[in-house]
């Protein structure tokens, strides 16, 4: 079969990005990328039928289209994924793939056609809910919901921590970030604010989500204590065919 990988805008890829998103049982970490214009989109064809998209961004800075970050076919064309995604890659002149295990298509052809693969990031979910308490901490909420740090946790009218929502990933998922001041940490106040962070993000009727470094052990243990599981992982790699031009 003869594909065709074709440049295309926005408003071309709706309908796949539709099917995408509604396939996707995850907060997907690039959906922001979109809306901030921070990807090139390309549109897959079969004579005149369109059957699928991907989209790129700059592994290092915004302005470079380097990297495959989204891939997707329509169901029934999803036997011939390597072959579009090898088309892709020469397409787009990408030489690296980044994406998230829980994205599987992608998450394939990564796996098949890249080498020297790194995990950047781990993915988490809600799993359970927690009922920590320390005595003497408030939940406050700011007048402005919009700050950086629009929530707080009080000891004896003191701000020991800090967090908030990052509203720009697919609906309904939220993603949590907290910080805990340095002189009250490993003391359960990161648990606390992550607990009640998940509570806020369930009354805002969003599902909550977080990530943290592959390497920053004490926030995993944190969201794991606080009732969130591994749900993937973040990984980028170097495209073998990127230079193959055959």
């Amino acid at each position: 079969m003869e594909f065709k990988i074709v440049s295309a805008q926005e408003t071309d890829i709706e309908s796949h990005r539709r099917l995408f998103l509604a396939e996707t049982k995850f907060q997907f970490i690039y959906n922001k990328c979109h809306g901030a214009g921070w990807v090139d989109n390309y549109l897959f064809k079969l004579n005149e039928l369109s059957i699928g998209y991907g989209s790129v961004w700059g592994k290092d800075k915004r302005e470079d289209r380097d990297t495959i970050c989204e891939f997707f076919l329509d169901q029934p064309f999803r036997k011939y994924a390597r072959q579009i995604f090898d088309q892709f890659v020469k397409a787009a002149n990408a030489g690296y793939v980044q994406c998230q295990t829980n994205d599987i298509l992608l998450a394939g052809m990564a796996f098949e056609s890249a080498k020297n693969i790194n995990a950047e990031a781990i993915l988490f979910e809600t799993a359970f809910e927690t009922a920590f308490t320390i005595d003497g901490a408030q939940f406050v909420k700011s007048k402005n919901a919009d700050e950086w740090d629009a929530y707080s946790i009080q000891q004896n009218g003191e701000v020991v921590a800090t967090g908030g929502f990052i509203w720009n990933y697919n609906f309904p998922y939220i993603d949590i970030y907290y910080e805990v001041k340095d002189d009250f940490r490993r003391q359960g106040y990161g648990v606390l604010i992550m607990q009640e962070l998940k509570k806020e993000a369930y009354r805002l009727n969003r599902v909550p989500a977080a990530r943290c470094n592959i390497n920053n052990q004490a926030s995993k243990a944190l969201l794991l204590k606080a009732g969130m599981r591994v749900c993937g992982y973040m990984i980028i790699g170097e495209v073998n065919t990127a230079i193959d031009p055959n």
